[in-house]
C-alpha cells in the first residue's frame, strides 16, 4: 500500500538530564530514527528538554508525542516548533493531540481549563492551521481518534497515527485505515504504534493497559508483535503492505528487543 521506507520511533521519558541523554545515545546506536517525548515529559514540558537529546546526537530525530494542544498559546508553539526545527537542522517532528486525562490534571495543576471535547477540538483545528500556514515549520504529526480529528489529520497532517484501542485487529484498522485514506489525496506517512515486542510478560504495561500482552496476541492485535525479531520484521512488512503503516514506534522499556527487528528491516 505504499513504499515509504520504514522509521523506527522510541517514546522515551526520563526523569533527570542523563537518563535523557544515555536514552537519545541508546536510540541512536541501537538504528532508532526518533526519539519522541510524551507531554507532560513526567513532570516536565517535552518542548524543554527535547533539544538536549538532538545536542547529543547526529542523526537522530526528535519530536512530541503528542503535546498537548490544550496547554499552548498557537503562536508560542509555533515558535517553539520553528526555533527547535531550525537548531536541530530539521530533525524536530511536533506531534500533536487533545490530550488525555492525565494532561487535564497537569492543566489544572498550571491553572488552566482542559474545556470540553468541542473546545478542545476548536482550540487543535485553530492551531493546526496556524502551523501549516506555510512549509517553513516542522513536520506535523496529528493522533485522529474520531472523524472531526481524522479530517483535520486528511486535510493538513505530514504524519499520522490512528488512535487504536489496545485489542484493535488488524482487520479493524485496515477499516479505520481505508476509511482515512479516502478523505484525502495527500501522501500522509502512516504512523502504528506499537504496546509490545516479543513473547514475554510486561506486568508495568499490562497494569497500564488493563489487559495482558498474551490476551492481546491471542486477540490478533495490531498493537503487539509476537514472536522472534524475524516473525516481528515479517509481520511489519505485511502490515506496511495491508495497512500502509511505514513509521512504527515503541516505548523504551522495549528498546532492545525493538532494535532486534529494526537490524532486519533497516533501509527497507
Amino acid at each position: 500500500m505504499t513504499n515509504r521506507p520504514f522509521r523506527f520511533g522510541l517514546v522515551g521519558t526520563a526523569a533527570d538530564l542523563k537518563t535523557w541523554t544515555d536514552l537519545a545515545r541508546r536510540a541512536e546506536d541501537r538504528g532508532y530514527d526518533t526519539l519522541v517525548s510524551p507531554d507532560p515529559q513526567l513532570d516536565a514540558d517535552p518542548f524543554t528538554i527535547l533539544s538536549a537529546a538532538a545536542a547529543v546526537t547526529t542523526n537522530l530525530h526528535v519530536g512530541t508525542w503528542v503535546a498537548v494542544d490544550s496547554f499552548r498559546d498557537r503562536r508560542l508553539l509555533d515558535w517553539q516548533a520553528r526555533s527547535l526545527h531550525e537548531f536541530t537542522g530539521g530533525r524536530f517532528e511536533v506531534g500533536l493531540g487533545t490530550g488525555r486525562p492525565d494532561a487535564a490534571r497537569k492543566l489544572e495543576q498550571l491553572g488552566g481549563e482542559f474545556g470540553t471535547g468541542a473546545q478542545r477540538y476548536a482550540h487543535i483545528r485553530e492551531t493546526v492551521a496556524y502551523l501549516k500556514r506555510d512549509d517553513a515549520g516542522p513536520p506535523l504529526l496529528l493522533a485522529p481518534g474520531g472523524p472531526k480529528m481524522r479530517a483535520l489529520a486528511a486535510r493538513y497532517a505530514d504524519i499520522a497515527t490512528m488512535a487504536f484501542m489496545p485489542s484493535t485487529t488488524v482487520a479493524e484498522a485496515k477499516s479505520i485505515v481505508d476509511g482515512f485514506r479516502a478523505e484525502t489525496d495527500r501522501d500522509i506517512e502512516l504512523a502504528l504504534s506499537l504496546m509490545a515486542v516479543g513473547d514475554e510478560p510486561a506486568p508495568w504495561l499490562e497494569k497500564y493497559i488493563g489487559t495482558t500482552v498474551g490476551d492481546l496476541v491471542a486477540a490478533g492485535a495490531v498493537t503487539v508483535l509476537p514472536g522472534t525479531p524475524q516473525d516481528g520484521a515479517d509481520t511489519l512488512l505485511r502490515w506496511r503492505e495491508e495497512l500502509g503503516t511505514s513509521y512504527v514506534t515503541i516505548n523504551s522499556g522495549f528498546l532492545d528487543q525493538f532494535a532486534r527487528v529494526i537490524e532486519l528491516l533497516k533501509g527497507r
